[in-house]
């Protein structure tokens, strides 16, 4: 019993000793975690920025203030707006950028400047110029709006590299430099660097050159200065340094050299494109010289870029416009309309906590808190610190999962610094509906007498009263205009991202004929499918080009066409914007797609590339005509639907009066009352019930009704994901034929009886656009479609008017370029190469045929045969056509 007794007690002091071992661990974890926790990592962790004691552009919510001349200008005017539209009415057109023939070696050599005596020397000796060139390189991830980190000037005899992190408070002296319309500064692509040295030192350029602008103006195929180093001085560059840290000391000689060469050849670049545009032949202007005339167009672009003034983008809330565009994003990927109110609490939270620690610690809002790391906090709302952690790093990895050289990222020095105010804001910060509760909070915690993050001058405006007085204004006086404006910006940030091309559309390939002469421009992928089928040979490798080794059907030249022998740039033809575009078809495809097939197929003249803001006014203004060309053959854009209560489904159209109702314009209605019809105001509510009910013949509506009505206009895949995210097994073959029509023929008491069909959409556009065409072909044949082609150019040319359509490209070009043009059928290929070359291509499928058969090991003799009969009868009708 004694022995027993002392082993109970031995094990129970061992077991005592264990949980006392472990709760001290436990403690000491906690009380570690707690001191990281509440010390701010800038208390340890040096910026550059943070040395600078002078900041024109702080973090804080008020607006920007430019520089100003005299006590009578007004801040938000450009403060040299006079000499730089004198420029614009005037320009110098004579200019010497380079002496002579330049050295294509750069040399070893170069000033480096890194004091304010240094930089006053520099100050005298382009004073003395005539002209210089300037580039600049910018850090925007540890910084919230961005800093100048480097500027490189360079003049005809040296280069010089300003660090402007060892300078930046004596930047000043070199404003009277930059602002001397006497001297012309030779930029590349300055649409940023303007507006940088506004925002950073109060420097406005005046008399500026732009080299990407030239390159505009003489429509060169690429615009892109690492482009003309390679065309004009031999010189390759890696723009991946572009990217790199500018902000080290010292810079690495491999930055060094990029960072020299991107204005060491810029003046030897500018005296190349203007004599270039000396040579350009003026044919629309005989009263100006047209020696001069392209080197006016040049300099009146690029100066008018010296008009632009930096501005803060200013929110009604902290981070509302970030909060709008995530949440939006996340309804379109999840291809649902319908969200959870609190994920989209939490989103707009998170978002507003992380604009004031990135507004605060000085951090760009990607470096804080990325948007995927943000959905991923939302939907899961984890509670402690450990899930906290764990969720921000799975969402950054499987971000980045794609690039196979990614490493694992874990969460900012901001969130791990503040992890509490993260708990604290997931537990209780729901209950904050105003997102200006949460700035308050943190700011007393933070920033406040006794915050926890030091203060700098980049975060101090947050507490003073003019900048929260802006803040309110905004929301009081503003605040749901202001809404709307964010809400805008996001959904066309989001139009762009989702809809706008991901790559080039025109590759400007060229197709040669035997003989020599240019066929056509196309893309690479045509290009290949000849070289593939050694119908064609390489002749040029950078822009490729091929030559035909057969005689083509017919010449562009035959047909006066122009347009598909001109290159294509890969801007908006309205604007010239270049950063986005997107494919807009000219004749809407309603009417488009009941055009006889020899009058649509393959056709490029009638799609061209708009921006989203001539994309919107293109299209508002052929809705517009869509009404007039209604109105004119008196054919309904809308038919209306009406469903039996018969057991077996029945579909059948009214023809009304006023158009009918739009599918979306049905759907947004029932979205509406679905979402929110008992919180509407009454009278709102009635509106969009009578929307729907005109949908459905004017009878009372169910619940069920609004689910269906947000079907229409829906294709068979997005009616399946839809029933699929909803988990529902149902087929979607009614669905399909529910919407759908094959034709549309009044009969005499109004009704209108629907066949199946998948080219035509019940309530869309059409039935009113086949209906159009049957009429144009009946009544006036093909020229009466072509003549409606042409009403809808002018339609076009007259909502936007296009300043940079392709060479070639006419309001009243006329269809019937065969489709030898650019897209060569087998069949035209087969006739131009003849017999022999028939066979040779049927032999070699069967080639490849047989070849399967071997690696399969599988009896495909049936499937052998009939392909051999198909090829068979293929080779028949092209000898018969050919005899």
């Amino acid at each position: 019993m004694e022995n027993k007794d002392k082993i109970k007690i031995a094990v129970t002091i061992s077991c005592l000793a264990v949980v006392s071992i472990l709760l001290a661990n436990k403690f000491r974890k906690q009380r570690k975690r707690k001191q990281n926790i509440g010390s701010c990592y800038l208390k340890s962790e040096a910026k550059p920025q943070h040395n600078f004691k002078r900041v024109l552009a702080n973090n804080s919510y008020s607006p920007f203030k430019h520089l100003k001349l005299d006590d009578d200008s007004s801040s938000d005017l450009h403060p040299y707006e006079s000499e730089i539209k004198s420029l614009l009415e005037k320009p110098e057109l004579e200019f010497e950028f380079c002496n002579g023939t330049m050295d294509m070696d750069m040399s070893d050599t170069y000033v480096w400047i890194d004091d304010e005596s240094k930089l006053k020397e520099l100050a005298q000796v382009l004073s003395k110029e005539r002209v210089f060139a300037v580039d600049t390189e910018q850090h925007s991830l540890r910084s919230f709006l961005g800093f100048t980190a480097l500027i490189q000037i360079s003049t005809r005899e040296e280069d010089y590299l300003v660090d402007t992190i060892a300078v930046h408070d004596s930047m000043g002296i070199l404003c009277p430099v930059f602002a001397n319309p006497n001297i012309c500064k030779v930029f590349h692509g300055a649409d940023n660097d303007v507006i940088w040295l506004q925002r950073d030192f109060h420097i406005y350029v005046v008399n500026l050159f732009d080299t990407a602008k030239a390159c505009d103006v003489l429509s060169k195929p690429q615009r892109s200065l690492a482009y003309l180093l390679e065309t004009y001085c031999g010189v390759t560059t890696n723009k991946l340094y572009q990217r790199e840290d500018w902000r080290q000391r010292p810079l690495p000689i491999d930055m060094i050299e990029y960072a020299r060469m991107d204005a060491h050849y810029l003046l030897y670049i500018a005296e190349c494109l203007v004599s270039e545009l000396k040579l350009q032949k003026n044919e629309n202007s005989a009263s100006l010289d047209d020696k001069f005339y392209f080197v006016f167009e040049a300099n009146r672009r690029s100066n008018a870029l010296g008009l632009q003034l930096f501005t803060k983008e200013l929110e009604a809330s902290p981070g509302q416009y970030a909060a709008s565009s995530i949440i939006s994003r996340h309804l379109n990927d999840h291809g649902t309309s319908n969200i959870n109110s609190q994920f989209q609490d939490v989103v707009r939270c998170l978002c507003s906590w992380r604009d004031l620690m990135a507004r605060m610690h000085d951090e760009s809002l990607k470096y804080v808190l990325s948007d995927n790391a943000i959905v991923a906090l939302a939907e899961k709302v984890p509670l402690t610190i450990t899930d906290i952690c764990t969720t921000i790093s799975q969402a950054d990895i499987e971000t980045d999962s794609l690039n196979s050289n990614s490493t694992p990222r874990f969460p900012s020095s901001v969130v791990l610094s503040h992890l509490d105010d993260l708990t604290d804001l997931l537990q209780d910060g729901l209950k904050l509906n105003n997102p200006d509760d949460i700035l308050q909070l943190f700011l007393k915690k933070h920033i406040g007498p006794h915050g926890s993050c030091p203060l700098s001058l980049y975060n101090y405006g947050l507490l003073s009263k003019s900048s929260m007085k802006v803040s309110k204004r905004l929301v009081s006086k503003n605040g749901y205009k202001f809404s709307k404006q964010v809400a805008r910006k996001a959904s066309r940030e989001l139009f762009v991202q989702k809809f706008s091309c991901k790559s080039p559309v025109y590759h400007n390939c060229r197709i040669y004929a035997n003989d020599g002469r240019l066929l056509c421009y196309c893309d690479r992928r045509k290009l290949e499918w000849y070289l593939q089928r050694d119908l064609a040979k390489l002749v040029e490798e950078e822009p490729p080009a091929i030559m035909l080794l057969f005689e083509p059907k017919g010449r562009p030249e035959d047909e006066g066409n122009d347009f598909y022998i001109q290159s294509k740039k890969n801007i908006c033809v309205g604007c010239g914007e270049g950063n986005h575009y997107l494919r807009y078809r000219i004749i809407p495809s309603c009417y488009r797609i009941h055009f006889p097939e020899h009058l649509k197929s393959h056709r490029s003249h009638d799609i061209v590339l708009v921006c989203v803001d001539c994309h919107e006014k293109a299209h508002s203004a052929a809705e517009k005509y869509k009404k007039k060309v209604a109105s004119e053959f008196a054919i309904p854009l809308f038919v209306q639907k009406v469903v039996n209560s018969n057991e077996e489904l029945q579909s059948s159209v009214m023809m009304l009066a006023d158009g009918g109702v739009s599918p979306l314009e049905l759907r947004t209605a029932a979205m509406a009352l679905l979402r929110h019809g008992p919180r509407m105001p009454a009278q709102r509510c009635e509106e969009l019930k009578e929307v729907v009910k005109k949908y459905y013949g004017g009878r009372e509506i169910s619940e069920e009704d609004l689910e269906n009505a947000l079907l229409v206009g829906m294709s068979p895949h997005e009616k399946r994901r839809l029933h699929k995210k909803k988990g529902l097994s149902l087929s979607c073959k009614k669905d399909e034929g529910k919407n759908d029509l094959e034709d549309v023929d009044p009969n005499p008491n109004g009704s209108v009886f629907a066949t199946c069909s998948s080219k035509l959409s019940l309530l869309g556009h059409g039935p009113h656009g086949k209906q159009v065409v049957d009429f144009l072909l009946k009544e006036h044949g093909e020229d009466g479609v072509r003549e409606f082609c042409q009403r809808w150019r002018q339609v076009f040319v007259e909502a936007i008017h296009p300043r940079f359509l392709p060479g070639g490209w006419d309001v009243t070009h006329r269809i019937g370029y065969d489709e030898w043009m650019v897209y060569w059928h087998l069949t035209v290929v087969e006739e131009s190469l003849g017999t022999t070359a028939c066979i040779i291509l049927q032999t070699r499928l069967l080639l490849l045929l047989l070849l399967i058969q071997l690696l399969l090991k599988v009896k495909v003799v049936l499937f052998s045969f009939c392909i051999f009969v198909f090829l068979f009868t293929r080779k028949t009708e092209l000898l018969f056509r050919l005899e």
